[in-house]
Order: structure tokens, then sequence, then C-alpha cells
């Protein structure tokens, strides 16, 4: 049922809503949409109200608003057929309405109605409202989630690991083990407050432990951020591993969810953020790890993988060993006000678009392969597995998801709405529409490639299936 339903849950939810969207916006204006579609291909269901036929049809992998226009011709190939000549007639219609615009009925569409007699606003207004529901989607999602379940805190203030910030030690005096006892003068009793604390500071932050207390130029010239100061000290955590990452050395090595370190190399561990750096230093390097599971003792050896990352000890950039493990989550959760919601909701929802666009902007350099993009199988196996995780797990891929789409739909390929936009952009510049020819060329080569490109995600899900 799970691998049924969440699907459905998560993709028909994003798809109804984009194409909700571009519905509303096109009738707040006059456009004649003759057909809402959930899904392409044979439709499972179909029901005319008023000027609309809704329909769901067999591939749930996409969506469309019929609008009518001049470039039917055009686009036809895209949505089902072109309405061209298509008005109902008695003879082959049970449901002929002679009161009715094609292709229900005789009637031809005025042409005040056509998307393309619309002002440019109007028809970028339609275009960009797909998008505008999928974002509220996403924030509203958000928002629900921390209203429902609470806002995420750090309840300890020990301090696990500090780092020096552009080179320079400027949190020499904090030391790993220290308790964090107050802010600028604010008392704080959990790591989530001293972080909202420090966010807040202008142009000091004064860091007060139970040794010491610490003040820090910030945010003026030739000094750093108030979120420097955050970034360069780590929380305690103890040893344990929370999560593995699958196919790397940790979880080739045989560790497992719940594993506690206990010493390295013979060395005993204390920390979390010791096992870091020990592990940071030793790229390509064999290490016994010392662990308890259920009560017994092991020994497992594992060589970190050279990445790309954080030096813990120095704070800058280099090749540092990795052996693809998750600490164990400390967090708790306190109720949040709705103010609390909407300012968590609009991080979270903020979050997912530049991580989005992090990712695409990547892929265009490269930095990131495009083995690493999947399709619909992929997503399919991430809400199977999002609602096993519970209802929190299973509406986060939701909100995920609908950024997600809003943003690619942004991209200028001619087929997404980016590209329609961009269309409609340069057409009002010229001060003439393109040809018919030259459209429907525009729109076979964007067709082109999203199919090349689903042919990709489609062999990266078929080749992570079979591994």
């Amino acid at each position: 049922m799970l691998a049924l339903l969440a699907p459905i849950l998560v993709f028909g939810l994003v798809i109804f809503v984009h194409e909700l969207g571009h519905f509303l916006a096109a009738k707040s204006v006059g456009v004649y949409t003759p057909r809402f579609s959930i899904g392409f291909g044979p439709a499972l269901w179909r029901r005319r109200k008023g000027e609309t036929e809704y329909i769901l049809a067999a591939f749930p992998l996409g969506g469309y608003v019929r609008m009518a226009s001049r470039h039917d011709e055009a686009t036809a190939f895209l949505e089902g057929g072109s309405e061209e000549g298509a008005a109902a007639k008695p003879s082959d219609d049970p449901n002929f309405d002679p009161n009715a615009m094609i292709p229900f009925g005789p009637k031809p569409v005025p042409e005040h109605r056509w998307f393309e007699s619309k002002p440019l606003w109007a028809r970028l207004y339609i275009l960009l409202a797909g998008v505008t529901m999928n974002f509220l989607l996403g924030l509203v999602v958000a928002i629900g989630l921390a209203m429902y379940y609470g806002k995420v805190v750090i309840p300890t203030t020990v301090i696990g690991a500090v780092r020096p910030i552009d080179g320079r030690p400027l949190l020499a005096a904090v030391r790993p083990g220290d308790t964090l006892k107050h802010v600028n003068g604010q008392p704080v009793n959990t790591w989530s407050a001293a972080a909202r604390e420090i966010e807040k500071s202008q142009d000091s932050v004064v860091i007060g432990t139970n040794r010491a207390s610490v003040p820090i130029q910030v945010n003026q010239p030739g000094e750093p951020k108030s979120v420097d100061i955050l970034g360069a000290m780590d929380y305690q955590l103890p040893p344990v591993i929370g999560d593995l990452f699958p196919g790397e050395p940790a979880a080739k090595a045989g560790f497992q969810p719940g594993d506690s370190v206990i010493a390295i190399d013979g060395a005993p561990l204390g920390t979390w953020s010791e096992m870091v750096a020990i592990v940071a230093a030793s790229a390509g390097k064999s290490l016994r790890f010392e662990i308890a599971r259920k009560g017994e003792r092991q020994t497992l050896t594992v060589a970190p993988k050279p990445m790309d990352g954080i030096d813990p000890v120095t704070g800058e950039r280099a090749s540092v060993g990795k052996i693809g493990a998750y600490p164990s989550d400390v967090t708790a959760r306190e109720p949040a006000s709705l103010g609390e919601a909407i300012g968590l909701g609009a991080r979270a929802t903020w979050f997912m678009g530049t991580s989005i666009i992090t990712t695409v902007r990547d892929l265009v350099t490269r930095k990131v392969s495009v083995d690493q993009l999947g399709g619909p199988i992929a997503i399919t196996r991430a809400s199977v597995q999002a609602a096993r995780g519970g209802g929190e797990t299973l509406f986060y891929l939701i909100a995920l998801l609908s950024v997600n789409v809003a943003i690619l739909n942004l991209l200028p390929i001619p087929i997404l709405d980016g590209g329609q936009i961009l269309i409609n952009v340069l057409e009002s510049a010229r001060g003439r529409a393109f040809s018919l020819r030259t459209r429907e060329y525009i729109l076979r080569g964007g067709l082109m490639f999203i199919l090349l490109l689903f042919v990709l995600v489609m062999f990266n899900d078929a080749r992570a299936l079979f591994r």
C-alpha cells in the first residue's frame, strides 16, 4: 500500500497544485481553458463541468492546462491533440452541447479569450502562477510541520570542537568541553538559543563559558560575520553512529546504526568531534575502530575515503578523510508559536530553494555528475521510504519536491514555464510573434531536451534499482 499510495500523494499533490495555479490564473483573466489534466496519455477518468473537462490520465508524470491559443497546432503534440476543427457533432458525441465552444460544441472560441490576446502582464501572471503555487505549497507545508511537530532544539550547551576563523585563533580562549553560559549577556540553556543570540549580534558577540568571557568583533570590515562565529564551534556529541551512506567505507566495513565507537587504533574516544578529527587526518589509511554493539565489543577496520571538505582542525577547505557516517540524533522538540513557525517554515523553504539552485549550478559547471540525477523511480522509492519514516518525513519530501518543481520549471527550456516566459518576453520585445513553424521548432527542441533528460534519469533509476 505504501508503494502505491505514497508516490500518488507526493506526485499527485505537487502536480495538482502546480496546474491549479495555471488554471485559476487563466480563468481569472478570461482565457478559455477546455481541459485540466493530471497526467498524460489515455484518460482513466474524465468529467466536464462548465467550460472545462477534468481528466485523470494514465501516466501521472506531469499534467497540463489546455488554453485556447492561436498557436494550437504548434502546441498540440504536447497536450493531447489539436482542437482545430475538433468541434463536437451530434452524430459522434452523445454529450454534444449546441451552446458550447470547441471542442464540446460547434461555437468557435472568441479571439479575446485566446491566451495570446491578453497583455504581456496577464500572460506572465498565468505562466508564473504554477511555480508560485508550488513555492506556496512548500512554505505552507513547512510552516504546518513546524506548528504540529514543534521547533527542533539542541538541548546541550557543551562545546565539542572549536576551529580557527580565516586562519585566526579568535576563539582560542574557548575550549572543547567548555559549557556555554551566556551570549551577549543573555543566559542560554540550549545550543539553539545560543545560535539565535549569536546570529542576532551586530558589531560584536560576547561568548560566555564556565571559564571565561570572550568578546569578538563581527560584521565589520576585515572581521568575521556573526554566522562565522557559530560555524567555528560544534556542540558535543557522543561517538554513536546514527545513520550510514550506502556504499561508503563505513557501510562496507560493517558498521551499523547504534554502534558506539570506543577507540580508534587503541586511543580512547570520548566525543564525535574527536572521531571526525582522526578520520579527517587519515584519508586512505586503515583505522581500527573498537565499537560496542548491543553490549558486545567488536573491531572493524575501515579506510577513510579522501573527499573535498572542511578540515575540522583548521576550518579551511582541504582534502579530508570521510567514512560516510552520520552522528546519532540528539535533538529535541519544543512547541513553536505561530510567529516562530512562520519564521522556521520560511527558513526551511529558503534552504530548500538555495540547495536546489546550488545543485543545478554544480550540474552545469560539472562539479556534480549527472549520475546523481534521479527520476520517477527514485522519487517513488524516496516517497515510500519517507512514508515509512512517518508523516513529518513524508510531508517534508512533498515540500522539497514542490520547491524543486518550482525552480526547475523556471529554467529557460521551451516547454517549461521559464521557456514560455522567455518566448513571450522576446515576442513582446520584437513587436510580433514568432511564426508557427519557428515556434514549433522551438517547442520540439525543448521536448527533445526533456526526453533526453528523461532517458538519462530513467537509466540512473534503473541502475540504482539493480544495484
